[in-house]
């Protein structure tokens, strides 16, 4: 294939099709975008790098937060949590916003309708639209309702306990994300990112059947509302999930990342079992290598990953989580263009 805009060579390999190239987008820290390209907006960071997808996070582009205490970097999230922001763009939850099932009769959910929470979305239409892939992102209902409105510590005891409590509380994380994930596909978006973990280093946070139970039907439904408008979907989640993956691949997801090579998973062996089913997206380690590594290693590792995962399509050549604060600008630059240097079809790489 030739002559192809990044979207539609991002979208053909997120449809397991194969590109012209191997796509590539991240995540990537205000201090790495101000370290290669001083004082630019993400839109031109974007543009400059020549980026295959772009698009607005909910957590900063979407949610709305009130300071509650200025020096500690504490704020109020639009859901009641308590969340404390340090030195990355993300913050950390500190207090969920239920406490009890008495709260939980007088909450009050945000609105998905609000206008403003679509102000970056239509701004990165207007720029892109055609050209790259546009992707509405939402965190995960699991990771709302166990960080943010229960807390962990309780949605997990409560999933034995009083496993219907849990079910409201999905229920309210879900609702929210529905119209949000409405009002996004209406406006025109490419794709849907769905992000939020699943499993630590060690394997998945509860069992298949308790994954299956309170974890993925969320999931599926979003899904299912993405797929009823066209539009796919790419989820993440880090961890070893071999235990889950079957339950992932069940909700209908189109492509998975970042295929955590922390925790033991091996690209190639997730291509050899799901390719047929899962675009891989992934996963350059943004540790070791794009952290610490040299520009030499980073080109290895980029031309091993598309070794493992590009041939036939379906791969989208990712860092492992994201491009954080910690990773060096010129190993970045020198993923980026490695992946064109390398992931051009038909690949030669034997």
């Amino acid at each position: 294939m030739s002559g192809m805009t990044n979207r539609d060579r991002f979208i053909a390999a997120l449809r397991r099709q194969e590109p012209d190239i191997v796509p590539h987008f991240d995540g990537v820290d205000p201090k790495v975008m101000n370290a290669i390209l001083p004082g630019a907006s993400h839109e031109d960071f974007v543009e400059y790098m020549d980026i295959d997808a772009i698009g607005s996070m909910d957590k900063t582009d979407s949610w709305s937060y009130q300071t509650v205490d200025a020096a500690k970097g504490i704020k109020r999230d639009h859901w009641g949590a308590l969340v404390q922001f340090g030195a990355e763009v993300g913050g950390h939850p500190l207090a969920p916003a239920i406490q009890s099932e008495k709260d939980l009769e007088s909450y009050v959910p945000p609105d998905p309708d609000e206008p403003w929470r679509y102000d970056k979305l239509n701004r990165l239409l207007k720029r892109f639209k055609g050209q790259r892939a546009v992707f509405a992102h939402a965190t995960d209902v699991f990771n709302i309702a166990s960080d943010w409105l229960l807390g962990a510590q309780n949605y997990y005891q409560y999933m034995i306990t009083k496993p219907d409590l849990v079910d409201r509380v999905n229920e309210i994380a879900l609702n929210y994300n529905l119209g949000y994930l409405k009002n996004c596909l209406e406006l025109g978006v490419d794709f849907v990112f769905i992000t939020g973990d699943f499993a630590m280093t060690k394997g998945p946070f509860v069992s298949p059947e308790h994954t299956r139970r309170f974890m993925t039907p969320a999931l599926k439904v979003q899904v299912d509302l993405a797929h009823s408008m066209g539009v796919p979907v790419l989820k993440h989640t880090d961890g070893n999930i071999w235990k889950i993956l079957d339950a992932l691949v069940e909700t209908g997801i189109d492509g998975l990342h970042p295929i955590d090579p922390i925790a033991g998973m091996d690209l190639a062996e997730v291509k050899s079992k799901y390719g047929d089913r899962l675009c891989l997206a992934g996963n350059v380690n943004c540790g070791a290598t794009l952290s610490w590594g040299s520009v030499e290693d980073v080109r290895q590792e980029v031309k091993a990953c598309i070794k493992k995962a590009g041939y036939g399509g379906g791969y989208i050549c990712m860092s492992s989580n994201s491009v954080h604060s910690g990773v060096k600008p010129e190993n970045y630059v020198a993923m980026v263009k490695a992946i064109r240097e390398f992931g051009r079809y038909p690949l030669q790489l034997d």
